[in-house]
């Protein structure tokens, strides 16, 4: 092996070559905003399996301090438990398995807009016949309406 004091002549390699002990962040930054991204689009989407068409409202969201049990009523008039069909005579029976039992669970009811309102009344009927007093009617938010392009009364 062949080295000089003063600088000149052949150089080890070994000082030219050695081992860094610093970590390279940035793939591992890359790596996490794209799990953010892929985790921020697929979120929404995997929110509720039955699809019901909301009527609007104005109302305020109300808060939520558990998650509540869905009750959903689709267009034909079906009653769905979460996601699973069940009939207005099981319902109850479903529903304290699903509640465990809680009376004083929450309990949304998601009604389409085309279903007459007397199966609503029917089926909140009876969740309150059963014991249940925390049930809500959910409805859609309204669409935001843009800048500028303010609603006019008639006139």
């Amino acid at each position: 092996m062949a080295f000089t004091v003063n600088g000149h002549g052949p150089q080890r390699t070994r000082g030219r070559y050695r081992p860094l002990a610093e970590i390279n962040v940035t793939p591992l930054v890359d790596v996490m905003l794209v799990l953010l991204i892929i985790f921020m689009v697929t979120a929404p989407l995997i929110t509720s399996g039955v699809t019901v068409d909301l009527p609007r409202t104005k109302a305020a969201p109300v808060n939520q301090d558990a998650k509540p049990v869905t009750l959903s009523i689709k267009a034909d008039g079906r009653i769905y438990l979460e996601n699973s069909a069940v009939a207005l005579r099981g319902l109850v029976a479903r529903l304290k398995a699903v509640a465990n039992a809680r009376p004083d669970r929450r309990i949304f009811v998601r009604g389409d807009r085309a279903v007459p309102y007397g199966r609503v009344v029917q089926v909140m009927g009876t969740l309150t016949a059963a014991g249940f007093t925390k049930v809500a009617l959910l409805a859609q938010p309204p669409a935001a309406v843009p800048a500028g392009s303010a609603r006019r009364g008639p006139g």
